[in-house]
């Protein structure tokens, strides 16, 4: 994954209320949770969670699907995935110093 899609990431999960937003998704699995759940739980305007959730949706971290006329919020694990890999993949590999 490239690091202009993984900063993407980062800068949206870097907004208080877009990463409460995202870790209630997360909780809610790969079954995802209507956005009017997440607009009670959270005590969001609806206009404002809107926003929120097209900024975590572009970023690639979030999907919508519609049943009838419930919209329901998922978390794109493999993408977020993706994002923790990154941050993980060389931890310590530059650690000379390395306790016995």
């Amino acid at each position: 994954m490239n690091i202009e899609v993984i900063a993407k990431a980062l800068k949206e999960l870097g907004h208080p209320t877009r990463l409460a937003i995202f870790k209630r998704l997360v909780k809610s699995g790969y079954q995802g949770v209507a956005v009017g759940v997440v607009q009670e739980e959270l005590n969001i305007p609806g206009s404002t969670l809107s926003h929120h959730i097209s900024s975590l949706a572009s970023a690639g971290l979030i999907t919508q699907r519609r049943e009838g006329r419930v919209l329901y919020c998922v978390v794109e694990y493999d993408q977020f995935l993706q994002v923790i890999d990154f941050l993980q993949d060389e931890c310590c590999a530059g650690d000379l110093h390395q306790s016995v």
